[in-house]
């Protein structure tokens, strides 16, 4: 039960924007990962501690508003734990509208320390609300 512990502790401080206890749960050899359209400048893989807290977290906020938020399904085997819910957005700099849509992450821990996050959504709807200005 420590991955999914450890794993829910991170998805609760990257939520409520706790940036000290996100660092403070996150190996120094971190990785983000965020499958996705490519032209959304928080997608892709993003390496290291350091790189996550000061370029990935700023483009992710600033370019989404959660408007809402559900975790529907946690579970957890060896190192692994995986979540699963469904959230809607507001594109920032657009104001378009996601609308609902379902995602998961499935979240490495090792030694009490998340290795790494892969983010999996519905990025067709989160790229069309990006990019309902153009």
């Amino acid at each position: 039960q420590e991955p999914l512990q450890t794993a829910e502790a991170v998805l609760t401080a990257a939520g409520t924007g706790d940036l000290a206890t996100l660092e403070g749960l996150m190996a120094d050899d971190f990785v983000w990962h965020n499958e996705g359209d490519a032209t959304l400048p928080w997608i892709g893989n993003w390496e290291g501690k350091e790189t996550v807290l000061t370029e990935f977290l700023p483009a992710c906020g600033a370019g989404l508003t959660a408007t809402s938020w559900t975790t529907d399904y946690a579970m957890a085997m060896g190192d692994q734990a995986v979540f699963m819910g469904s959230m809607s957005a507001t594109a920032n700099s657009s104001g378009g509208e996601s609308g609902e849509f379902s995602w998961a992450v499935r979240v490495h821990v090792e030694d009490g320390l998340v290795k790494s996050w892969n983010w999996f959504e519905d990025s067709y709807a989160v790229s069309k609300a990006y990019h309902a200005a153009d």
